[in-house]
């Protein structure tokens, strides 16, 4: 699913993000992208959908060369991506509702049938009475709760999500990890960036470890679905 062959990526005028990054991540796992702040983790996801390229190296994304695809051949790509944004990226003129089913709408789905999808979602995540509200209109916790669920939606192939509990209490912690995990039982590939060591050795998945740039280990502990 995810390939990484000796990846660099250097920001101007000398920083580098990414250091010899070489990892291999199968169809169907469920992996954690540990480090502090700074140690690369949003950079390599950013690399996997394609919002940055590679300095050198390959990375090959279900089959793709990112390295040399076009605008189109990664615009594919990321329609079959869930990705919940370390800042959330909503949309502040459209509710609670259409952010949550906007995958939806650009697949061309019939409304009833959104409303239908994206009040379920809502219902998961507590926040079914919030679908009429504008995102400028809940807190901090809402709106990941919200990005969550638009990430989700469309039940995508790979979903990558950087910090996707940053600002949620141990409760709801657990809800929307307990969501990550039904999707990745339904087959979906999870990527999960975070620095919140207890869900990581809660859960006890395989977790690749940056410091600086480069890989400090990679704790194998088989997740795949099968």
């Amino acid at each position: 699913m995810i390939h990484f062959r000796n990846v660099i990526k250097r920001y101007p005028p000398k920083e580098v993000a990414l250091d010899g990054v070489d990892i291999r991540i199968a169809e169907g796992e469920f992996v954690f992208v540990a480090g502090a702040s700074g140690a690369g983790k949003s950079t390599l996801l950013r690399l996997i959908y394609g919002k940055e390229r590679a300095s050198t190296g390959e990375v090959v994304v279900a089959g793709r060369n990112l390295a040399t695809g076009d605008a189109a051949h990664i615009a594919a790509l990321r329609r079959s991506i869930g990705i919940v944004f370390q800042d959330y990226r909503l949309l502040t003129r459209r509710s609670v509702l259409e952010n949550v089913t906007l995958a939806l709408e650009l697949q061309g789905i019939p409304m009833a049938v959104r409303r239908r999808l994206g009040m379920e979602m809502l219902e998961l995540i507590g926040l079914s009475e919030r679908a009429d509200a504008l995102p400028p209109a809940l807190s901090g916790g809402e709106q990941q709760r919200v990005a969550v669920a638009r990430a989700l939606i469309h039940r995508p192939k790979l979903l990558l999500a950087d910090e996707p509990t940053g600002n949620l209490d141990v409760k709801m912690t657990k809800a929307i990890f307990d969501l990550l995990l039904a999707a990745h039982s339904a087959g979906v590939t999870v990527l999960a960036a975070t620095h919140n060591l207890s869900i990581i050795e809660e859960l006890n998945l395989r977790t690749i470890v940056l410091d600086k740039g480069k890989v400090l280990g990679d704790f194998a502990r088989p997740s795949r679905v099968e």
